[in-house]
């Protein structure tokens, strides 16, 4: 489990296409490697991915089709930033939401504008995703936890704080860039209960 707390951008060092999945290396830094074993979760852009080998200072990861099926990191490039967090641990905490590193799917930047020393980030995403939004509910953009602004059927809004831009990569968004999405759980969880509770009292559609 993850916090949507982003511990450090880590920049990919290699990416490499092999047998319908991605080997992943990224430059995670000395101190946090030190810190890290094989078969640690860590999120990066919001996918919970495994380490499958430390290098000096690289973690290595192996990414499923998937992983690749319902994320951005396929297309990504060496060189590029990734938003690194570390599994939570059982006593620290909670400071942003709960994140299970379980992208839900991808959006859209539609819009990117100011708004005095913040930014407004207008995000599209697939109907099915943008129905189980609420205002002022929790989502994780690019594994960062932020809140849904006026969502509707297209997708949703987020102000970025000065902080958040220059920790993240989502300083760098640009419109047309796409963006890994993960749900509040909890809003999930409900949203397919009221789902399956409708289906068992409506009543049949006639034809």
């Amino acid at each position: 489990m993850f916090t949507g707390i982003v511990e450090r951008v880590a920049r990919i060092t290699r990416l490499e296409h092999a047998a319908g999945r991605v080997e992943l290396e990224i430059d995670a830094g000395a101190d946090l490697v030190r810190e890290v074993k094989l078969g640690d979760s860590i999120a990066l852009s919001g996918a919970c991915l495994t380490v499958v080998a430390t290098r000096g200072e690289k973690l290595a990861f192996q990414v499923v089709p998937e992983s690749l099926r319902m994320t951005s990191l396929g297309t990504r490039k060496p060189g590029g930033g990734l938003n690194l967090e570390r599994a939570m641990r059982a006593d620290a905490r909670l400071d942003g939401h709960i994140v299970q590193g379980h992208v839900d799917g991808v959006g859209t930047v539609r819009e990117v504008r100011a708004d005095g020393d913040d930014q407004i980030v207008r995000i599209d995403c697939a109907p099915d995703l943008a129905v189980q939004l609420v205002p002022k509910g929790s989502i994780a953009v690019e594994g960062v936890s932020l809140t849904a602004v006026e969502p509707d059927e297209r997708g949703f809004s987020v102000a970025l704080i000065p902080h958040t831009r220059a920790v993240t990569t989502l300083g760098s968004l640009e419109r047309g860039q796409v963006v890994n999405l993960e749900l509040d759980v909890l809003g999930k969880y409900v949203f397919r209960y009221l789902a399956r509770t409708r289906a068992n009292v409506d009543p049949p559609k006639p034809g």
